[in-house]
Protein backbone atom coordinates (compact mmCIF):
# COMPACT_ATOMS: atom_id res chain seq x y z
CA UNK A 1 0.00 0.00 0.00
CA UNK A 2 2.81 2.44 0.87
CA UNK A 3 5.28 1.13 -1.64
CA UNK A 4 8.64 2.87 -1.42
CA UNK A 5 8.25 3.89 2.24
CA UNK A 6 10.17 0.88 3.56
CA UNK A 7 13.18 3.00 4.46
CA UNK A 8 11.01 5.33 6.52
CA UNK A 9 9.89 2.33 8.55
CA UNK A 10 13.52 1.41 9.12
CA UNK A 11 14.24 4.99 10.19
CA UNK A 12 11.33 4.91 12.66
CA UNK A 13 12.66 1.63 14.07
CA UNK A 14 16.14 3.12 14.38
CA UNK A 15 14.77 6.22 16.15
CA UNK A 16 12.82 4.04 18.57
CA UNK A 17 15.98 2.04 19.31
CA UNK A 18 17.92 5.27 19.88
CA UNK A 19 15.28 6.51 22.32
CA UNK A 20 15.32 3.18 24.12
CA UNK A 21 19.11 3.34 24.38
CA UNK A 22 18.93 6.89 25.71
CA UNK A 23 16.40 5.83 28.37
CA UNK A 24 18.51 2.83 29.38
CA UNK A 25 21.68 4.96 29.53
CA UNK A 26 19.97 7.49 31.80
CA UNK A 27 18.86 4.65 34.09
CA UNK A 28 22.36 3.19 34.05
CA UNK A 29 23.87 6.55 35.05
CA UNK A 30 21.47 6.67 37.99
CA UNK A 31 22.34 3.09 38.92
CA UNK A 32 26.07 3.84 38.77
CA UNK A 33 25.55 6.61 41.32
CA UNK A 34 24.08 4.02 43.70
CA UNK A 35 26.61 1.20 43.14
CA UNK A 36 29.65 1.31 45.39
CA UNK A 37 33.09 -0.23 45.21
CA UNK A 38 35.81 -0.36 47.86
CA UNK A 39 39.50 0.12 47.25
CA UNK A 40 42.09 -1.00 49.78
CA UNK A 41 45.69 -0.31 50.65
CA UNK A 42 48.08 -1.62 53.28
CA UNK A 43 46.42 -5.04 53.45
CA UNK A 44 43.09 -3.44 54.30
CA UNK A 45 44.37 -0.89 56.81
CA UNK A 46 42.94 1.88 54.65
CA UNK A 47 39.70 1.45 52.70
CA UNK A 48 38.14 3.98 50.35
CA UNK A 49 34.57 3.59 49.14
CA UNK A 50 33.40 5.26 45.94
CA UNK A 51 30.35 5.16 43.72
CA UNK A 52 30.73 3.47 40.36
CA UNK A 53 30.78 7.01 38.95
CA UNK A 54 34.02 7.60 40.87
CA UNK A 55 32.69 9.85 43.65
CA UNK A 56 34.46 9.17 46.96
CA UNK A 57 31.80 8.50 49.62
CA UNK A 58 33.72 6.92 52.48
CA UNK A 59 37.13 6.42 54.00
CA UNK A 60 37.94 3.88 56.72
CA UNK A 61 41.35 4.05 58.40
CA UNK A 62 42.51 1.49 60.93
CA UNK A 63 43.69 3.45 64.00
CA UNK A 64 46.78 1.27 64.34
CA UNK A 65 48.49 3.12 61.48
CA UNK A 66 48.56 6.36 63.47
CA UNK A 67 51.20 5.18 65.91
CA UNK A 68 54.61 6.76 65.47
CA UNK A 69 55.79 9.36 63.01
CA UNK A 70 54.59 7.64 59.86
CA UNK A 71 52.59 10.56 58.47
CA UNK A 72 53.94 10.05 54.94
CA UNK A 73 53.14 6.33 55.01
CA UNK A 74 49.58 7.06 56.13
CA UNK A 75 49.16 9.65 53.37
CA UNK A 76 50.48 7.18 50.78
CA UNK A 77 48.10 4.47 51.99
CA UNK A 78 45.15 6.85 51.81
CA UNK A 79 46.03 7.91 48.27
CA UNK A 80 46.57 4.29 47.21
CA UNK A 81 43.17 3.26 48.60
CA UNK A 82 41.44 6.16 46.82
CA UNK A 83 43.17 5.35 43.54
CA UNK A 84 42.19 1.69 43.92
CA UNK A 85 38.56 2.65 44.53
CA UNK A 86 38.57 4.96 41.50
CA UNK A 87 40.07 2.21 39.33
CA UNK A 88 37.42 -0.25 40.49
CA UNK A 89 34.71 2.37 39.89
CA UNK A 90 35.88 2.82 36.31
CA UNK A 91 35.97 -0.92 35.74
CA UNK A 92 32.46 -1.32 37.18
CA UNK A 93 31.10 1.51 35.02
CA UNK A 94 32.73 -0.02 31.95
CA UNK A 95 31.25 -3.44 32.73
CA UNK A 96 27.78 -1.95 33.19
CA UNK A 97 28.07 -0.06 29.89
CA UNK A 98 29.22 -3.22 28.08
CA UNK A 99 26.25 -5.14 29.47
CA UNK A 100 23.86 -2.39 28.38
CA UNK A 101 25.21 -2.11 24.84
CA UNK A 102 25.34 -5.88 24.44
CA UNK A 103 21.70 -6.15 25.58
CA UNK A 104 20.81 -3.65 22.85
CA UNK A 105 22.55 -5.75 20.21
CA UNK A 106 25.46 -3.32 19.89
CA UNK A 107 29.12 -4.29 20.09
CA UNK A 108 30.11 -4.38 23.77
CA UNK A 109 33.24 -2.30 23.12
CA UNK A 110 31.34 0.57 21.45
CA UNK A 111 32.10 3.94 23.06
CA UNK A 112 28.93 5.67 24.26
CA UNK A 113 27.82 8.39 24.43
CA UNK A 114 29.10 9.24 20.98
Amino acid sequence: MFKGLGQLGDMAKMMKSAQELQTKMAQMQEDLANLTVTGEAGAGLVKATATAKGELVGLDIDPSIFSGDDKEVVEDLILAAIKDAQLKAGEKAQAEMAALTESMGLPKDIKLPF
